[in-house]
């Protein structure tokens, strides 16, 4: 399970590092194998490769009415595989969707990651916040 967010720095040829607690994990679980592709919510998505086959076969199950969402996943996963520096490549293509530049910010959650572009992801967490999205959620939950 992955959880926490880590800073990171895209590098100019537009790899980052995958952070150790987590590098050290995708290497013994998954030889350091990932897939990358795009989320509706403007972030890119990063699992290991074989979460994603599970993934894959349920979205490629989705119904014709869904074929946009088919076409966003699908048509956009790429895999991955860390470097002996434990970093990873992101495709010019995929940093241009999610708008990554230099500051990304990955957040663990559970069985994947999501990249956000850090400033983009400050903006939208305060927005949710100041417009009350996320009360509903902790209706029923208690700290």
């Amino acid at each position: 399970m992955f959880q926490g967010s880590n800073a990171l720095t895209l590098d100019a040829k537009g790899r980052i590092a995958i952070p150790t607690r987590h590098r050290d994990a995708l290497l013994s679980a998954e030889q350091g194998q990932l897939t990358l592709t795009r989320h509706f919510d403007g972030c890119l998505l990063m699992y290991p490769r074989s979460v994603w086959e599970e993934k894959r076969q349920q979205i490629a199950a989705f119904p014709m009415s869904a074929r946009a969402i088919q076409r966003l996943m699908l048509g956009s996963a790429q895999d991955v595989d860390m470097d002996s520096a434990g970093r990873i490549l992101i495709a010019p293509e995929l940093r241009a969707a999610a708008g990554l530049d230099r500051d990304v910010m990955l957040l663990g959650l559970g069985g994947h990651f999501e990249l956000w572009n850090s400033a983009e992801l400050e903006r939208r967490q305060a927005a949710e916040l100041a417009e009350g999205m996320m009360s509903d959620v902790f209706e029923q939950f208690s700290f």
